[in-house]
């Protein structure tokens, strides 16, 4: 069990959870996901951090887009927003990069899920290690994690 598998139990949120073969590859993890289990990389989704001038933020976007700046600055009310360096990002989350959940993590941090999430009955996130995915609601996601959904990705 990971700390995202047992946060989700203690909700009592229905999920599923996907193992995979990882690549030896360090990049393009939610991609080689989508790939390996077979599924839309509309509908999986990638938990990134990103640092404004009151802390760090969870985005949530399809591995198939990248995270746009400007429009998670405006969904967090931020004026500034860089990504957050990945060493900070795994002490601050507990996680390591490319198995970064968005649930389980170490403290609650602001969070924002793309609105292409809500195309789907099930999303699939990081389930808190390289090589393991969790199928979830949007809906659950969003209540468990008091996240917002805005339109944060593009391409």
């Amino acid at each position: 069990m990971t700390p995202a598998i047992n946060e989700l139990e203690r909700s009592g949120v229905p999920y599923s959870v996907h193992e995979y073969e990882r690549g030896e590859s360090l990049h393009d993890f939610g991609l080689e996901a989508a790939q390996k289990l077979g599924f839309d990389p509309d509908q999986v989704f990638k938990t990134l951090l990103v640092t404004t001038e009151a802390g760090q933020a969870v985005a949530i976007v399809p591995v198939s887009s990248k995270l746009a700046l400007k429009a998670i600055g405006r969904a967090l009310g931020a004026k500034r927003v860089d990504m957050c360096d990945p060493v900070v990002a795994e002490r601050i989350t507990g996680y390591v990069r490319g198995g970064i959940s968005p649930f389980g993590q170490k403290r609650r941090l602001p969070t924002v899920l793309d609105e292409m999430a809500t195309a789907f009955d099930t999303i699939y996130v990081s389930g808190g290690k390289r090589g393991l995915d969790i199928g979830v609601a949007p809906d659950d996601l969003v209540r468990v994690l008091d996240a917002r959904i805005a339109d944060i990705a593009v391409g």
